[in-house]
């Protein structure tokens, strides 16, 4: 191969680097600010007088739009092109994370948080979008990998982070603002690199199914981030029952919208494509036990064992390190061993969690056992590929739009029954639970590797 051949390939490799950095640290930013807030609470609140339902929003609010939005993210990439919508959404996440961090009272600190999860919904999906678009077989493994990695490592990092930076004496609003001229040099080199595209040839908003799911997800959501600190009221069980009602009117509405011609939210294709359905499944009770141990391992080592945020975060760190190796790994290992890999971790993860009760004082075996958790539910980057490498180019939106908000629902519920759990019962009861999910999401993993779906 001759050198004149060589450079144009370098050129788009290193080309391909750069994109995929940008994309991946744009999600960095968005997964940091789900928890880098959670240490800086009780500044907050003696900073700014805030109430208990203030504080409750400034954490939640992020949450809760960010989940709704998910999918009309997704969809709004599909009609205005992904590198657009990406770089919409990354410029609207800068500025309200630089309004966060200069808010002058609870009130507008709350706002900024909802227009900060909404900034995220519109990025986020485009991530996962432009990988399955810009990637291919080993490319497209190992990026995906990166992807494994970022998600893993921003929640035990927004934890840490947060816990050096007020050590130092910078406050709470450091903790936005440090990310402004990130996000602003992100969206500097994203005009420049990132790939025009025309997104995903679709025409029309979908508004009734929009405003259906955006309901259903809402009544869902509202009660489960809520409800623990609220005593679980009765119109938190009330809306659980509601959104299930509404769940079911979307589904009748995709069927009505696709019966007129016209293109649903989620194109029903897209259910079909072998794997999907059962990718579906283990990343709804993968993440649930994923989110749940993070947040419960946060409150058992600063509360009961009383270490600093700092500290906690450290703690943590070997099971970030794992979660993310074995996302790396995965993509080098042969075609059919990536298959045989993923209902093994759910093995390795399970008796790890039951293990965590019997290690609740911390130290070494904490650490090991944390270790192993990571490196179980690492294989949920060959879940994410594995449900979505048989479809197409043209509904990879809405690929990415269902898998981002099962993932989110799923965290939702894991924080919501286990945390629940945790407050009641303990770190015993706690490790029983999360041993259960891991075993539900093996047992959804195996529909997703048996060989007729190969």
């Amino acid at each position: 191969m001759t050198t004149a051949t060589l450079a144009p390939q370098q050129e788009r490799t290193k080309t391909s680097g750069i994109l995929l950095a940008i994309i991946l640290v744009g999600q960095f930013l968005a997964i940091l600010n789900v928890n880098i807030v959670n240490v800086a609470i009780p500044t907050i609140e003696r900073d700014l007088h805030s109430s208990g339902a203030g504080l409750q929003m400034i954490v939640a609010g992020y949450t809760i739009v960010y989940a709704v939005l998910l999918i009309t993210g997704a969809r709004v990439g599909d009609l205005f092109g992904y590198r657009n919508t990406f770089l919409a959404g990354l410029a609207f996440f800068t500025l309200t994370t630089l309004g966060s961090g200069l808010a002058p009272t609870t009130g507008w600190l709350v706002v900024f948080r909802f227009a900060q999860g909404a900034g995220a919904a519109l990025m986020m999906p485009q991530v996962l979008t432009l990988i399955q678009r810009n990637y291919h077989g080993v490319a497209r493994g190992r990026a995906m990998g990166l992807w494994s990695a970022v998600v893993s490592g921003g929640i035990v990092v927004g934890q840490a982070l947060g816990g050096i930076m007020l050590g130092l004496g910078l406050g709470w609003r450091v903790l936005f603002l440090v990310m402004v001229p990130i996000g602003a040099v992100l969206l500097i080199a994203g005009l420049r690199v990132l790939p025009s595209d025309g997104g995903g040839g679709r025409t029309g908003l979908d508004p009734i199914g929009l405003v259906t799911l955006s309901v259903a997800v809402l009544l869902f959501v509202v009660p489960l981030v809520l409800g623990r600190d609220l005593g679980w009221p009765v119109w938190g069980w009330i809306s659980i029952g509601l959104s299930a009602v509404v769940f079911y009117v979307f589904v009748r509405v995709e069927r009505w919208v696709s019966g007129r011609g016209g293109r649903p939210l989620v194109d029903a294709s897209v259910l079909r494509a072998p794997g999907m359905r059962p990718g579906l499944g283990v990343l709804l009770f993968g993440p649930a036990t994923w989110g749940a141990f993070l947040f419960t391992s946060a409150l058992h080592l600063q509360g009961e064992l009383r270490l600093t945020p700092l500290q906690s975060g450290l703690m943590l760190v070997p099971c970030a390190v794992a979660f993310a190796g074995v996302g790396l790994l995965w993509p080098r290992l042969p075609a059919k061993l990536q298959r045989t890999l993923v209902p093994f971790g759910y093995v390795v993860a399970a008796p790890a969690y039951f293990g965590l009760g019997l290690a609740s004082g911390g130290g070494w075996p904490y650490a090991v056992l944390s270790a192993l958790i990571g490196g179980g539910l690492g294989v949920q980057i060959a879940v994410t590929n594995l449900a979505t490498q048989s479809v197409s180019d043209e509904f990879a939106a809405d690929a990415s739009g269902a898998l981002l908000t099962v993932m989110q629902l799923g965290q939702v519920i894991g924080v919501a029954t286990v945390g629940t759990l945790f407050m009641a019962q303990g770190e015993g009861a706690t490790a029983v639970a999360l041993a259960g999910l891991a075993v539900l999401a093996g047992l959804s993993s195996l529909f997703l590797v048996r060989p007729k779906l190969g």
